[in-house]
């Protein structure tokens, strides 16, 4: 595995540290709870421009809390507007052009036709104020098919919207197997979200204990995504780091 793909999250509270010690790049975990860009905020920040000392490779997770871009109800998506622009913002002070965005779906709250609709509507709507050198990449969560974000991401059609596969969560939520998710999104695939599980329950467990075989998804996701990135989502990472980089 080349070290220069590899992002560390800082879930892991020694992320910095180990990314230094590897020469890894490192997303931005912190305001994952939109908590944390308002009263928190002074003490996150703090601890993020500690964590990204001496790293050039940088990229932030927005919030996700409450926060459905796909929503019906227009005050809804209004909100997911919101916190979206004080992400993009941050990332912006923190020297990263990638942010990650959960798409949102909810599978007692939306039919997929809805879920498909009404994301197409905010996020052609969204681009229009973002910058032109930001890159936002839309992950998975409680999708069951890769059809959903693929119908998505292809009927916005802007340069500057991807995909995140996270292939724990399609490990755990999804109707069909990783390789079809990956063969289904790779045109639009530029990033990877990798942790392990038992099939059950999204535990963000290492890399080498679960039913996924990382390495081989990994060795399919360099050939059908050439210049793709990996963050290892993890809240212990460096066992899995010397793991990963015996291949």
């Amino acid at each position: 595995m080349d070290k220069n793909e590899l992002y560390l999250s800082t879930i892991d509270p020694r992320a910095g540290e180990i990314a230094r010690k590897y020469g890894l790049g490192l997303e931005i975990a912190e305001f994952c709870t939109a908590l944390n860009m308002d009263e928190n905020f002074p003490e996150m920040d703090a601890r993020v421009r500690g964590e990204l000392g001496g790293i050039e490779k940088r990229m932030l997770h927005a919030p996700f809390n409450e926060l459905f871009p796909c929503a019906v109800d227009p005050r809804a998506r209004a909100l997911a507007a919101e916190r979206y622009r004080q992400a993009i913002a941050l990332a912006a002070g923190y020297g990263a052009k990638r942010v990650v965005i959960h798409g949102g779906f909810q599978p007692f709250s939306y039919y997929w036709q809805w879920y498909v609709e009404q994301s197409v509507i905010f996020w052609k709507d969204f681009l229009r104020e973002i910058p032109a050198d930001t890159e936002l990449l839309l992950e998975n969560v409680l999708e069951p098919e890769p059809e959903y974000l693929l119908d998505i991401v292809s009927a916005v059609g802007d340069a500057r919207l991807g995909l995140c596969l996270d292939v724990g969560h399609g490990n755990v939520y999804s109707k069909v197997p990783l390789d079809i998710w990956l063969e289904t999104l790779a045109p639009y695939l530029r990033h990877f979200h990798i942790h392990n599980n038992d099939g059950a329950w999204d535990t963000h467990g290492p890399l080498d204990r679960g039913t996924i075989p990382i390495k081989h998804l990994l060795a399919r996701a360099r050939e059908l995504c050439p210049g793709a990135s990996y963050t290892l989502e993890l809240p212990e990472a460096e066992p899995s780091i010397r793991w990963l980089l015996e291949e």
